[in-house]
């Protein structure tokens, strides 16, 4: 018998920035949002950019010639804790936070990183 095909979990996403950028993304992703960064295999290390992990998810910032990303609805979304917190981190930091369309089940807004990718933080409620 044979297995059909199926899709198990997501492994990584990938946000861009403008060439050049890695110290500012580091700057917000690390440390402003606090994700950790981790080594990218050595056969991708001088393509630019840097790789972050949370749990068994990844994220990877990459570098490109840059048109900007505000127009877009493609996004990341992260699961996390305290909302009002966040708000309050990412105001800080010069964030803008907009509150969307609510969900059952979640409270959640977004913003726009630095470089214009659209992120989405969800709390469970």
């Amino acid at each position: 018998m044979t297995t059909s095909p199926q899709i198990l979990n997501v492994h990584h996403a990938q946000l861009s920035v403008p060439t050049g950028d890695e110290k500012k993304a580091r700057d917000f992703y690390c440390g402003v949002l606090g994700l950790k960064e981790v080594s990218k295999p050595e056969t991708l290390a001088g393509r630019g950019g840097f790789w972050l992990e949370l749990g068994q998810f990844q994220v990877h910032i990459g570098t490109e010639e840059f048109s900007g990303r505000a127009g877009t609805k493609a996004h990341i979304a992260y699961e996390v804790t305290a909302l009002d917190g966040w708000k309050d981190k990412l105001a800080q930091a010069g964030i803008t936070v907009t509150t969307g369309i609510q969900i059952p089940h979640y409270s959640r807004f977004e913003f726009r990183d630095p470089f214009g990718n659209r992120v989405e933080f969800l709390e469970r409620i």
